[in-house]
């Protein structure tokens, strides 16, 4: 497709993509986390939050994400590539963008206990890095930060009402 006819669409638009994956997540009780890996325009790797119902520690949003496009362009290498995901990395994913190669990580919410680019530690920022991932924070962290917010006043809500109902069965 010529330069011409090719529409580029804003990071606000890809961050909707990883918000509606993340909304998957928190119906199967997931925390809320999404991730889309775009290239050339195209979103070529899609993750949403899975550690829980997987029984896999690694099963994040990012690196779902990363595996899919990798697989997608038979490489593991995602030079040019850029991830969007609602939930600043924790130091795993950052590390796996690195070895991924992406060039651009967008992320929405930060994350202060765990966050691992910007919030917590910084990562992507150390010399030793054979590859420097370049980094925007704050993308539509509004919606990003009210969906984790929402999910997690859910599951409150849930476990004091569980605790509530087996009270009432014991008395």
């Amino acid at each position: 497709m010529g330069e011409e006819g090719l529409q580029r669409f804003s990071s606000e638009y890809w961050m909707s993509k990883a918000l509606e994956l993340a909304e998957q997540a928190a119906l199967r009780n997931e925390v809320p986390v999404g991730a889309v890996i775009v290239y050339d325009n195209e979103i070529i790797g899609r993750g949403s939050n899975n550690p829980i119902s997987s029984n896999d520690p690694t099963a994040h949003a990012e690196i779902i994400a990363l595996r899919e496009a990798a697989q997608k362009i038979k490489n593991y290498r995602l030079v040019n590539a850029d991830i969007y995901v609602t939930l600043e990395p924790c130091a795993m994913c950052a590390g796996a963008l690195v070895h991924g190669r992406i060039r651009h990580l967008y992320y929405g919410a930060a994350e202060a206990k765990s966050g691992a680019v910007c919030s917590h530690i910084n990562l992507l920022d150390q010399p030793s890095m054979n590859h420097q991932v370049e980094v925007t924070g704050g993308v539509c962290e509004e919606l990003c930060s009210q969906q984790l917010s929402s999910f997690f006043s859910r599951r409150r809500a849930e476990k004091k009402a569980a605790k509530l109902a087996a009270r009432k069965v014991r008395d």
